[in-house]
């Protein structure tokens, strides 16, 4: 198969997967492990799209295949890290996704879910520094500031974390996950106050 040919269809199941279409997205790239079963690449979107599916088993053994083929790639890495970060699973987590940074630095969402996974795997310190390291690099972005949030309400840091939550739902006004931390941390800087 070309490289045309590849491109064409992981552009396709890139497009079926931001579609919410996760089983035909990994039809397509099965069909393209069909004609080369070193697509890295393919293996990558299978656990990408195995994970959108809450099927973790599945997405791992996508994922450790296409490590085990490509030591060297950052998104294989990151998405582990993201899977094991979803399982609860911290100190594999924080292996890959430091593997991933190391792979492919100052990348935010790296950052964002190694800092997550630090904080919760007991540094809420470096946790943070982490995440705001990624803030610094994305500003805006939601995902990145709503954990930066949590750590900081986790860490009883109500004046660091007020303006973030603030800042999300001005981004974007239907984040419910703000705006439920949100409340609670006006509900707390209010106890704080009396």
């Amino acid at each position: 198969m070309d490289d045309d040919k590849i491109d064409e269809l992981l552009e396709r199941a890139e497009n079926l997967k931001f579609d919410d279409k996760f089983e035909d997205a990994i039809a397509v790239c099965e069909e393209l492990l069909g004609e080369d079963p070193q697509c890295v690449e393919a293996m990558e979107e299978i656990g990408d799209n195995y994970i959108s599916l809450h099927k973790f088993t599945k997405a791992e053994k996508a994922l450790l295949h296409a490590v085990k083929i490509d030591p060297k790639s950052a998104n294989a890495a990151y998405l582990l890290g993201f899977l094991y970060s979803c399982r609860r699973q911290f100190t594999e987590s924080i292996d890959f996704l430091e593997k991933a940074d190391e792979l492919k630095p100052n990348h935010s969402e790296i950052l964002r879910c190694l800092g997550w996974s630090v904080a919760m795997a007991g540094d809420r310190a470096k946790g943070i520094i982490l995440l705001e390291r990624a803030r610094a690099l994305e500003p805006d972005d939601t995902f990145v500031l709503t954990d930066l949030g949590v750590c900081y309400l986790n860490a009883k840091n109500i004046e660091k974390a007020l303006p973030i939550f603030r800042r999300v739902l001005e981004i974007d006004p239907d984040n419910e996950k703000a705006r439920d931390c949100l409340l609670v941390v006006e509900e707390y800087a209010g106890k704080m106050k009396k």
